[in-house]
């Protein structure tokens, strides 16, 4: 089980890859958070769902991230917005693991639903440029 006070002790970072990227609608939920940089993950792919991308971990040419680091009262906000479920990870909508990053491990939201016919971003970043 990872509440937010024992998961900011394993790790204080969040990776993210869609709406709560800075300039994004949901950046502001990232109010507080430090930001540390920018990476690229080979370890997840991207799939755009509508209005929000969902990240599987599934290999690929490289998904752009950005890396936060949060508190606790940080995390628990993002696992509101993520319907991430402490007691039943895979019930909610997201999943968090640890994933390696070049500033060192951090949270990253991976999607629970089915992505059966959604468009796969297996390069680059979200909203996907033409």
């Amino acid at each position: 089980m990872h509440t937010p006070v024992l998961a900011v002790r394993r790790t204080a970072l969040v990776a993210v890859y869609g709406t709560l990227k800075r300039g994004l609608r949901n950046h502001h939920w990232l109010d507080g958070a430090e930001f540390v940089g920018t990476d690229i993950l080979t370890s997840v792919t991207l799939y755009d769902i509508g209005p929000y991308p969902g990240a599987r971990a599934e290999p690929s040419r490289g998904v752009e991230v950005e890396v936060f680091r949060v508190d606790a009262a940080g995390l628990k906000r993002l696992d509101r917005l993520e319907d991430y479920r402490v007691r039943q990870p895979k019930s909610g909508d997201y999943d968090r693991a640890v994933h390696d990053t070049a500033f060192g491990p951090a949270w990253l939201y991976l999607y629970n639903r089915d992505v059966t016919g959604c468009p796969v971003i297996r390069q680059g970043g979200w909203p996907a440029v033409a």
